[in-house]
């Protein structure tokens, strides 16, 4: 196991957050935690990249689908008269595809963060990926508006400003996928020293 302050995650600021101007507000919070930004680079991703950046297995599907068959139920609302099935898996399906479309909708900020714990931090400092969960303090409680609900009704993604790494393995597979070696820069924060 490597020193907990080699670790590194990927942040990327979804097409919402660059359109609110919440870029700056973002990077602002992730320095100030302590964590070094070490990669930063502004694109437009096509359909084919983020259809590869988002899991493509069953279970990591069906889980989608659950999710939302879950807030269906909470909200009293019928998931065969609104999309037409109850089957975990399909439903997932058309979620994943809200989240292409979603994602390709305008350019996003991807980032290589790294410091101590940076996957378990970041994931803090960004807040729950449902806007109504997240606390205030993190990006999301203080800056999403959206509702799991309206997006389902809505038949999209729910625009939650940011997407963080959600552990090692997602980690890895984004920062190989997104970044190139010569594209992250590491470098000493000047506090380092007094801070770990």
């Amino acid at each position: 196991m490597s020193h907990p302050r080699e670790e590194k995650t990927v942040l990327i600021i979804k097409p919402d957050g660059v359109k609110r101007g919440l870029i700056g507000e973002i990077i602002s919070r992730i320095e100030k935690r302590g964590l070094k930004i070490i990669a930063l680079q502004m694109i437009w991703a096509t359909k084919e990249q983020i259809d590869n950046h988002y899991p493509k297995d069953e279970g990591w599907i069906g889980r989608l689908g659950e999710k939302t068959l879950k807030n269906y139920q909470d909200f009293g609302m019928d998931p065969i008269k609104e999309l037409g099935t109850e089957d975990p898996l399909e439903i997932g399906k058309k979620v994943r595809g809200w989240l292409i479309d979603y994602m390709t909708s305008g350019p996003l900020v991807k980032m290589v963060i790294k410091g101590i714990h940076a996957i378990t931090m970041v994931r803090k400092i960004v807040g729950s990926s449902m806007p109504a969960d997240a606390e205030m303090g993190t990006i999301r409680g203080d800056f999403s508006v959206d509702d799991a609900t309206a997006a389902n009704r809505d038949k999209r993604a729910i625009h939650n400003l940011v997407h963080a790494s959600e552990n090692e393995k997602e980690a890895e597979h984004e920062l190989n996928f997104w970044f190139a070696p010569e594209e992250i820069h590491d470098y000493k924060r000047a506090e380092e020293d007094i801070m770990f």
